[in-house]
């Protein structure tokens, strides 16, 4: 049976702040948002989305899962003056130079 990547659901304790910087980094928007859960996506019906969800507990551990992104196009040079690291090398692969968000989100995650 085949299946398709619905969303990445991230525990938080700021949902809307952390939906907001991902919005931005991304180019996304809020697609919708309640005390329960703030789901972002490219659109309202596009797939994969982003659901925040809230979390009781303290972080006490670095996060398990980074998201590499690729700037295109201008957008690399304007990507790499924001949040202030360098574009990756072609060809990719999991790096933690590349990651775009900054200390303080990693810590809100």
């Amino acid at each position: 049976m085949a299946v398709r990547w619905y969303q990445l659901a991230v525990n938080a304790h700021d949902l809307p702040s952390l939906a907001r910087f991902w919005c931005q980094v991304l180019d996304w928007r809020v697609v919708f948002e309640s005390e329960e859960e703030v789901v972002i996506a490219s659109a309202p019906d596009a797939l994969p989305g982003i659901c925040f969800v809230p979390v009781s507990e303290r972080k006490t551990a670095q996060n398990r899962l980074h998201i590499d992104l690729t700037p295109d196009g201008q957008a690399a040079e304007a990507s790499e003056a924001r949040w202030g690291s360098p574009r990756p090398k072609a060809g990719g692969g999991c790096s933690r130079s590349g990651r775009a968000e900054p200390t303080s989100a990693r810590a809100r995650a």
